[in-house]
C-alpha cells in the first residue's frame, strides 16, 4: 500500500471519527432537551429529569473533543498563529512550520505514552467513577491515548505533506490571505 493510499485511508476514517463526534452533539442536545423538559412538564409522573444526563454530557464532552482532534489537525482548522509565519522569509517560515510538527509530533507521543499508562494503571487497580453513574474509570481514559496515537499519525502526515510541498509556510488555515 502507498503511502498516498493510507493517508487517503487514514482521512476516511477522521472522517467517520468527525461524523461521530457530530452525532455525539446532536445527541447531547436532544438529552439536555429531554432533562429540561422532563423537570419542568409532569409527561412521567415518577420522572423529574434524566438524573444521568449530566454524567453522560461530561463524558460527550471529552469524547467529541477526542473524535474531532484528528479530523481538525487534518483540516488545518486547529488553533494557530500564523502572522509571523506571514512576515519572515519563506524558507524561514518553512523550518519553523517543521519545527512546530517536530515539537507537536513528541507532544502527542508523550501523551500516548502517559495516556497508555494512565488508562492501564486504571484498568488494573479496577478503579471506578462514582457519580450518579458508576462506570470504570478506564473507560474514560482509553479514548485519550488513542485519540493522541491518531493525532501523532496526522503529524507525520502532515510532516510528509511539508516535505513534499513548497518552501514555505503552509497555505491552509491561515488568519491573513
Amino acid at each position: 500500500m502507498t503511502l498516498e493510499r493510507a493517508s487517503e485511508l487514514f482521512g476516511r476514517l477522521l472522517d467517520a471519527l468527525a461524523w461521530a463526534a457530530c452525532v455525539m452533539v446532536f445527541a447531547m442536545v436532544m438529552m439536555i432537551c429531554a432533562d429540561v423538559l422532563l423537570r419542568n412538564v409532569a409527561l412521567v409522573p415518577t420522572m423529574r429529569g434524566l438524573d444521568w444526563s449530566n454524567d453522560l454530557t461530561e463524558a460527550m464532552l471529552y469524547l467529541i473533543t477526542m473524535c474531532a482532534a484528528p479530523w481538525i489537525l487534518r483540516q488545518g482548522q486547529h488553533i494557530r498563529v500564523d502572522i509571523v509565519l506571514r512576515a519572515i522569509p519563506k524558507r524561514t517560515a518553512w523550518y519553523c512550520e517543521w519545527f512546530a510538527d517536530v515539537v507537536g509530533l513528541f507532544c502527542c507521543l508523550a501523551m500516548v505514552w502517559y495516556g497508555a499508562k494512565m488508562t492501564y494503571a486504571s484498568f488494573s487497580s479496577g478503579s471506578m467513577t462514582v457519580k450518579t453513574m458508576v462506570t470504570p474509570e478506564w473507560w474514560l481514559l482509553v479514548p485519550l491515548p488513542i485519540a493522541f496515537a491518531l493525532l501523532s499519525l496526522e503529524m507525520l502526515f502532515r510532516m510528509r505533506r511539508l516535505a513534499h510541498g513548497e518552501r514555505g509556510p503552509r497555505e491552509d488555515a491561515v488568519s491573513a490571505a
